[in-house]
């Protein structure tokens, strides 16, 4: 059986950096890692929240945390952050405020920074996010992924995998489908790749959407 292995942790160090820099103890390390999930998940949940898009693309491509003794900087980089910003123009205060309250940092500061990617729908995750959404509203699932081949094809990539599994289109048996478009070297660890793999509930059972785009090579 071919062995499959997460494309992003295969590639660190060669094209691919981490997306938490900090450094700790081995004891406190794994209060560390909780404490990075519980901000990525805290400020999903308040974009979530508060973003009122209509296409239903929350569009946060990935959240990036670097630590010190004494400050939390925190790095959002989003695909249309003048979403956030036009309904809520305080957004990123009140974003820091819940935080802080959360985690308590009396002595550490937190800093939040917002940071908009240029092609948007090159990115695997805002692309998961805008087929969920259309999944969602009950859109055949190869509609929705021939639309997304055509998004990314604006972004200029030379190749994008989408895979879809579970109850599609609410059939009894669950299967997978899948699309490639260009070409997606998984093998090739020069090859710079992204990836995501996003779940989708809708009204029949849970989804599941991986996203390969093959960026370009080193």
């Amino acid at each position: 059986m071919g062995q499959k292995i997460n494309p992003l942790g295969f590639r660190l160090g060669t094209t691919q950096g981490h997306h938490s820099l900090w450094f700790s103890q081995p004891k406190n390390y794994s209060e560390g890692l909780q404490e990075d999930q519980k901000i990525r998940d805290c400020i999903k949940n308040y974009v979530q929240k508060n973003m009122r898009t209509s296409s239903g693309v929350e569009g946060i491509a990935r959240i990036e945390i670097q630590k010190r003794i004494d400050l939390i900087q925190v790095i959002i980089f989003m695909g249309f952050p003048k979403f956030l910003i036009e309904s809520r123009p305080r957004g990123i205060e009140e974003l820091q405020m819940t935080l802080q309250k959360e985690f308590n940092c009396v002595n550490r500061k937190l800093n939040i920074a917002v940071t908009r990617i240029e092609k948007p729908y090159g990115n695997p995750n805002i692309l998961a996010e805008f087929i969920a959404g259309q999944l969602k509203n009950r859109v055949s699932f190869r509609k929705a992924m021939k639309k997304a081949i055509e998004l990314t094809e604006q972004a200029d990539t030379k190749g994008i995998q989408i895979q879809i599994a579970g109850r599609i289109d609410g059939k009894e048996i669950a299967r997978v489908e899948w699309i490639r478009e260009g070409r997606v070297p998984l093998q090739t660890i020069r090859a710079k790749i992204d990836y995501c793999s996003y779940t989708v509930r809708t009204i029949y059972g849970v989804l599941g959407i991986k996203i390969w785009i093959f960026l370009d090579e080193e």
